[in-house]
């Protein structure tokens, strides 16, 4: 795509910031930070909104006897939200698929199995550049991906549904940087593509979120995640990772239809909201909470996450995040089970089966929890009610692009995506884009609401074939000139979100 007045011939020189929560004055921020912090050995003195933790602490609960692991071990996880029990009774996700709008999948062991992953359209920065394309030059998706899905061939490692397939639909860039119209537009492509060539796209993992508080009622990013909750998809969304300072989360896990995830962490023999979870406002909490600290998935060599935090890294494999980004995963995964054994559910039965079945936490705040901790054990043997209809109003979506935004914004060659402009370069056309919502054709061949996107790489059947090749990932994919010029600001990290080692 060729945004207005933006040379993106070649790839382009991203950057992502975000303001400060105190009062000093504000940058232009960047848009659409990946709603995680990855979690180190050691501890550190951050701002309230960062996620931070010291070693990974030991669980107890739900561990067998004479056992001791991380409670960030995804065996462990498993455990705790009794996905254990579903694998017992062969349920692993399969025939179930999962976009995932991040920022790419590499594909690493337990991610490179054929026809595990089918690439959807990059819709990134990084669309242009053959060594970039669909790969995660960042670190977040693939994080993500393997937390739902992820499965290595001598089972050292696995994720929440390791049989499902994943569908890569990549938005953010090697810096994660992306702009919410790229995010709409990903979330129109899986709604209008979710059957083609024998997809069955039932879930979308959405671990991304923006500050913008423009009501859910009219806001853009809302109605296209309404549109694929509408189509049978269920959209999980991470809260936020704001802290408890402030009260909503972030945008568009405010939505009231979609299936919003907060984190977790184990206290002990316990389990409580940690400091950097975003709090609900009384009227839209987390639906579910998951676990979300020190959460150990595989890690992508090379990425700017890898290479800036090699702290976060554990053993040769995995990389070690904290998050209700990871939360979000693990409930995505979970979804997937719940699907397998009974796909006729809509989106609306299956938030009610995981709100009715979920654990409360102890002298843990609503506005935090939700309805408790996710429990799928208890989730499989229930049956949804005749009250599992939402009855919201829908979005018109014919709010302001830019309201969807908020105070983030992306900087493309030192200018900024503002107002109501897409990453295509169109102005944006609220009524036009409801019209083509309605009618199922917002997309037409590479063309997205009357964009056109260079790459060019969801055309045709370019992403049809399904599976990644070995070679087709390399170390060298992230040298040389892939992290040249503004990519690696030193401002593309400012703010309580990601600011100071909120990655290492």
């Amino acid at each position: 795509m060729r945004p207005h007045h933006l040379d993106l011939s070649s790839r382009p020189s991203t950057r992502t910031t975000r303001p400060h929560r105190s009062g000093a004055p504000r940058r232009r921020p960047g848009f659409l930070v990946a709603l995680t912090a990855l979690v180190a050995t050691s501890a550190a003195a951050l701002p309230i909104g960062t996620a931070w933790a010291g070693p990974a602490a030991t669980s107890g609960a739900g561990a067998p006897a004479g056992t001791v692991a991380p409670q960030g071990d995804l065996a462990q996880v498993a455990r705790t939200i009794g996905a254990d029990v579903a694998h017992a009774r062969g349920l692993t996700g399969a025939g179930v698929d999962i976009a995932v709008i991040d920022t790419g999948i590499s594909p690493v062991a337990g991610l490179d199995a054929p026809g595990k992953v089918v690439n959807g359209p990059d819709l990134s920065f990084d669309a242009g550049d053959d060594r970039l394309r669909h790969l995660d030059g960042y670190g977040h998706g693939t994080h993500m991906a393997a937390i739902i899905a992820g499965s290595t061939a001598d089972g050292s490692f696995r994720g929440i549904a390791p049989g499902a397939r994943l569908v890569n639909v990549k938005v953010g860039d090697n810096t994660g940087a992306v702009d919410v119209s790229q995010v709409i537009a990903a979330l129109d492509w899986i709604v209008e593509h979710r059957t083609d060539n024998g997809l069955n796209i039932r879930v979308v993992n959405l671990s991304f979120g923006t500050d913008g508080v423009q009501p859910s009622a009219v806001d853009p990013l809302a109605r296209a995640v309404e549109r694929a909750w509408f189509a049978g998809i269920v959209v999980v969304v991470a809260s936020g990772n704001d802290g408890r300072a402030l009260t909503g989360m972030a945008t568009p896990a405010t939505d009231p239809f979609v299936l919003t995830v907060g984190p977790a962490e184990q206290v002990g023999a316990t389990w409580a909201i940690p400091s950097f979870a975003s709090n609900g406002n009384g009227l839209r909490n987390p639906d579910v909470v998951a676990p979300g600290r020190s959460i150990e998935s595989l890690r992508v060599p090379g990425s700017r996450l890898d290479v800036e935090f090699p702290d976060a890294r554990v053993g040769e494999h995995l990389f070690r995040g904290s998050g209700s980004s990871q939360a979000a995963a693990v409930v995505s995964g979970a979804v997937a089970l719940v699907l397998e054994q009974s796909p006729r559910l809509t989106p609306d039965q299956v938030k009610q089966v995981l709100r009715a079945s979920a654990d409360s936490l102890k002298r843990q705040p609503v506005t935090q929890q939700g309805q408790g901790m996710l429990d799928v054990d208890d989730a499989l043997g229930r049956r949804p009610t005749l009250f599992a209809r939402q009855l919201h109003l829908p979005s018109t979506g014919l709010g302001l692009l830019h309201l969807s935004r908020g105070l983030d914004t992306v900087v493309v060659a030192g200018i900024a995506l503002v107002g109501e402009q897409t990453f295509t370069g169109q102005r944006w056309n609220g009524p036009s884009w409801v019209r083509a919502t309605l009618r199922g054709t917002t997309w037409s061949g590479g063309s997205w609401s009357g964009g056109s996107w260079s790459g060019g790489s969801w055309s045709g059947g370019s992403w049809s074939g399904g599976s990644w090749s070995g070679g087709s990932w390399s170390g060298g994919s992230w040298s040389g000139g892939s992290w040249s010029g503004g990519s690696w600001s030193g401002g593309s990290w400012s703010g309580g979100s990601w600011s100071g080692g909120s990655w290492s």
